[in-house]
């Protein structure tokens, strides 16, 4: 995979979850601290966003920094179950290769997908 490759791939991530928060780019920019001009890079793939920026844009997301960084690559997917650092059950985190596809839905279907996913998990967390 070339880092051009790598940098659309996150760029299409970011812009996707932007799209599913019915953010826009100066309305992510005011929450996150972050240019306009260096978001619109990112999202276009000519930029690859240090984990600094990543860590400002995961909460306007709707994202824990955890996620993001999964999302993008920095970190691998724990296997459902296990413990992380902060002793929290590792639980609904979604795959970076699910995030992948998803991400190449039509903002419109994400939505909905992610509506589904977010009813399933308030089921199970009313049956424990």
């Amino acid at each position: 995979m070339t880092t051009k490759t790598t940098s659309n791939g996150v760029g299409k991530v970011i812009k996707q979850r932007r799209l599913m928060a019915e953010l826009t780019l100066s309305e992510l920019s005011a929450s996150s601290g972050v240019s306009i001009s260096h978001l619109g890079r990112i999202e276009r793939g000519e930029r690859f966003p240090s984990a600094s920026v990543l860590r400002k844009l995961a909460k306007p997301l709707g994202l824990s920094e955890v996620e993001l960084f999964s999302f993008v690559g920095y970190l691998s997917p724990q296997a459902s179950g296990t413990v992380e650092s902060e002793g929290q059950p590792n639980i609904g985190r979604l795959d970076p290769y699910v995030a992948t596809l998803l991400a190449s839905e039509p903002p419109a279907m994400q939505r909905t997908l992610v509506g589904i996913l977010a009813i399933m998990k308030e089921i199970a967390g009313a049956k424990e």
